[in-house]
């Protein structure tokens, strides 16, 4: 393997084979262990789109709230999903599905289509004309910002659904869905996760459906690996060290290089990982 991927496979943590159980363990008590060790923290606060991260990371949320409600005797302790439609989508009976399935203590629901659009607006009274692109990352923090507000109200923090083949990659918003406090998935790669959840016994239509950010009106539900170029597949195995095609590893490393940024604070004048 080459210096670049060894590097690579050794900041994304992911193991060559798991026990799912084991894994689901290992997370619900990273969680336990932050929210024992900052006792003033309540409610773990998660969006929830229907996919596959944020129903895994949703499950394993809960499991870690139930279990400290029960140990510490503290009925505060909850976990709040939040769907965060723009408008209306698509994938609503999904995301129902999935907090359905996560049995949430509490949901709630924000439409972030009326900030967007306010936003949106006042960018382009002041002529600044927005790709549908950029559009589509202003939806991403609006959601953060939502999920902030509601954290701070219910002495909360974020959860993230960020996973190894998604970090790789860097496909996330900066500051949006990719500025969570507490991130339970990283260190999985897609198949992986999709074997935990396999194990919790989720709705096969939940962890089978087509990964998509779907941030873009001009394309809308747009599957991850066309907008990546590379399949998950070839990613997973990328990533637990097995063959993949010089193309295939060409596209994943130039997605590292290129959003090496999204995994680092930002720069001032001692921070040099962009030299």
């Amino acid at each position: 393997m080459s210096e670049l991927r060894d590097e690579i496979i050794s900041e994304m943590k992911v193991q060559p084979s798991i026990d799912p159980k084991e894994e689901i363990r290992k997370r619900v008590d990273f969680l336990k262990s932050y929210l024992t060790k900052y006792p003033f923290i309540k409610s773990l606060v998660l969006g929830i789109s229907g996919g596959q991260d944020s129903t895994l990371a949703g499950k394993i949320s809960q499991l870690a709230i139930s279990e400290m409600r029960e140990e510490a005797e503290d009925a505060a302790y909850q976990f709040i999903a939040v769907r965060l439609p723009y408008g209306t989508q698509a994938d609503e009976h999904d995301a129902m599905d999935a907090i359905e399935f996560m049995k949430a203590d509490k949901a709630v629901r924000v439409n972030i289509k009326a900030a967007t659009d306010a936003v949106v607006e006042a960018l382009k009274e002041d002529t600044v004309e927005l790709s549908d692109f950029t559009i589509g990352n202003i939806k991403a923090r609006q959601r953060m910002i939502a999920q902030y507000a509601i954290a701070g109200t219910y002495n909360g923090v974020v959860v993230g659904t960020d996973q190894s083949a998604e970090a790789v990659t860097g496909f996330y918003t900066k500051y949006g869905d990719g500025g969570t406090d507490i991130n339970p998935l990283f260190g999985l790669n897609k198949r992986q996760g999709k074997a935990l959840l396999i194990e919790l016994d989720c709705p096969e239509h939940l962890y089978n459906k087509v990964p998509t950010a779907d941030l873009e009106d001009d394309r809308p539900s747009l599957p991850d690996e066309v907008a990546l170029g590379v399949s998950y597949d070839a990613i997973d195995d990328y990533l637990e060290g097995k063959e993949v095609s010089e193309q295939e590893a060409h596209t994943i490393e130039n997605w590292y290089t290129r959003t090496r940024h999204k995994r680092n604070m930002p720069v001032d004048i001692f921070n040099h990982f962009w030299k």
